[in-house]
């Protein structure tokens, strides 16, 4: 078949946005202005434009839904069920980003009635296949958090190394040990004491912060749990 008779699907981007809010592991989502799955809650995004790249059409999209922007994207996955869409062939390229809770403040854009946070424990019924999207960077983030040092983007620049702790449970789903849990992060070279101390009950908590020159993988080869 000639390359001009091919059948071409359409292709789109989705974007997962995590942050940690309220001692829950959150995602960004909008409320669907337009047909199919209209009025129903959705991942951000949209069809990408013939001459426009990938990561572009992301940014684009998650803008133009949300008001986001300037965040720092990675490329999930791709998802092509056939019956993905009911509009027909579709290909979506997911992104995600982890971001620290202050860093965005969405708001309904262009296609949304509504953009708001929901707990990725406790999601609504979701458009297309994103209930599928979110499961797989729910599990990505965790692979993430266990081999590389991508907490620093859940946090606050400083903290203490029980507030690490807190942060690295909540999006593993389970409790660490505390004594094995600050050995290993310790031990990875990946934190700075910043020489400040947080006041609180009983004794004042070191204040950390992730050195500047850290590499991204830790050299613990699986840190927890």
């Amino acid at each position: 078949m000639a390359y001009q008779d091919h059948p071409r699907p359409a292709v789109t981007v989705d974007v997962i946005i995590f942050a940690l809010r309220d001692q829950d592991l959150q995602v960004l989502l909008i409320k669907r202005k337009h047909p199919p799955f209209q009025a129903m809650w959705a991942i951000p995004g949209g069809f990408v434009d013939v001459d426009e790249p990938l990561e572009e059409a992301a940014l684009r999209e998650l803008e133009e839904e949300t008001g986001v922007r300037d965040v720092y994207l990675e490329q999930l996955y791709t998802f092509g069920a056939p019956q993905r869409d009911p509009r027909g062939r579709t290909i979506t390229i997911a992104y995600f980003a982890v971001v620290s809770p202050d860093a965005i403040h969405p708001h309904a854009g262009d296609d949304a009635t509504e953009a708001r946070w929901w707990s990725i424990y406790n999601l609504p019924p979701l458009a297309f296949d994103h209930a599928a999207i979110l499961a797989y960077a729910l599990q990505r983030l965790r692979y993430k958090l266990e081999y590389t040092a991508v907490g620093f983007e859940l946090l606050p620049e400083t903290f203490t190394l029980s507030e690490l702790q807190a942060a690295y449970e909540i999006v593993l789903g389970e409790q660490l040990d505390k004594r094995n849990f600050r050995r290993k992060i310790l031990s990875a070279d990946v934190l700075e004491e910043t020489g400040d101390y947080q006041a609180g009950e009983g004794r004042p908590a070191k204040l950390y912060r992730f050195r500047a020159d850290a590499v991204a993988e830790v050299k613990a080869r699986r840190l927890f749990p």
